[in-house]
């Protein structure tokens, strides 16, 4: 790794408490972990202290998934007390969302950074559109299916949320929304699938990334505990914030707050990507 003098040390500290106090805020907003905004943090923090370009994507993705543990909880945990967050769902995507986060994390270990950039475009993309652009009559169905297609959009959500390192909340959310769902129980209950992707998630990566050539010093795998310790405090003090947003902004501000931020996530990483 290359080394820094201790002025660089402290702006990238301050950095990444800024990077969790504005994940805090999202994830209590839009059901989100946060993790499209730390994820392209931290890959930029990885750069500057030099860790290798074959493990600085899924390490940012790693420990995006660990950051994310703590303000999804907290997250979950403010809008079930609004009564807001669909328990009935949770139960049914349980398994399938871990077998998709199992599959993403294996994934992991093997995969180009383009990868990850490829599906953090796609998915932040596609969303931002519904979000922006989206009528009521675009939908796949009154209602969400029950049986295999929806143990199957519990996979997916799973594995793309694994790979992009977010709490699964700008895919549960797209997914909900086109079923018809009101954008505040969709944010609400993305809020829980967080939870059940960030802990195995987090897990996943710490067995993919272990005994990697090329990771900084704290390492545990694929996740940088020393940017856990330094992002998820300002977390934890901000996701309330974002909370009483959610529930106090009107609809549509809420839809369009989301999409401009998942446009500006996308623009991010397609610029990465052709970069």
């Amino acid at each position: 790794m290359g080394t820094l003098d201790p002025g660089a040390l402290l702006a990238i500290a301050a950095l990444l408490a800024a990077a969790g106090a504005v994940t805090g805020v999202l994830a209590g907003l839009f059901g989100v972990g946060g993790g499209a905004i730390t994820v392209p943090i931290l890959f930029e923090v990885f750069g500057l202290i030099a860790v290798p370009d074959a493990v600085r994507m899924p390490l940012a993705v790693g420990t995006s998934l660990a950051i994310i543990i703590p303000t999804s909880i907290q997250s979950a945990r403010g809008h079930y007390l609004r009564d807001a967050v669909d328990l009935g769902l949770l139960r049914a995507w349980a398994l399938p969302v871990l077998l998709g986060v199992v599959a993403g994390s294996a994934i992991a270990r093997f995969a180009a950074p383009w990868v990850f950039q490829s599906v953090f475009v796609l998915v932040a993309g596609t969303n931002a559109v519904k979000m922006l652009f989206g009528r009521d009559s675009w939908r796949l169905g009154d209602a969400l299916p029950g049986g295999g297609l929806l143990r199957l959009y519990g996979l997916v959500v799973g594995l793309f949320s694994a790979l992009m390192g977010i709490g699964g909340g700008a895919i549960s959310n797209l997914m909900l929304t086109l079923y018809g769902w009101p954008i505040r129980r969709s944010v609400a209950t993305s809020a829980g699938v967080g939870v059940l992707i960030s802990i195995p998630g987090a897990v996943g990566y710490v067995l993919a990334g272990w005994g990697k050539p090329g990771l900084p010093p704290a390492s545990a795998g694929f996740v940088s505990l020393l940017a856990f310790a330094l992002i998820v405090p300002t977390t934890l003090l901000t996701t309330r914030v974002g909370v009483r947003l959610a529930h106090s902004l009107p609809k549509r501000q809420l839809e369009v707050l989301f999409g401009l931020f998942l446009t500006a996530v996308s623009a991010r990483f397609l610029w990465i990507l052709l970069s």
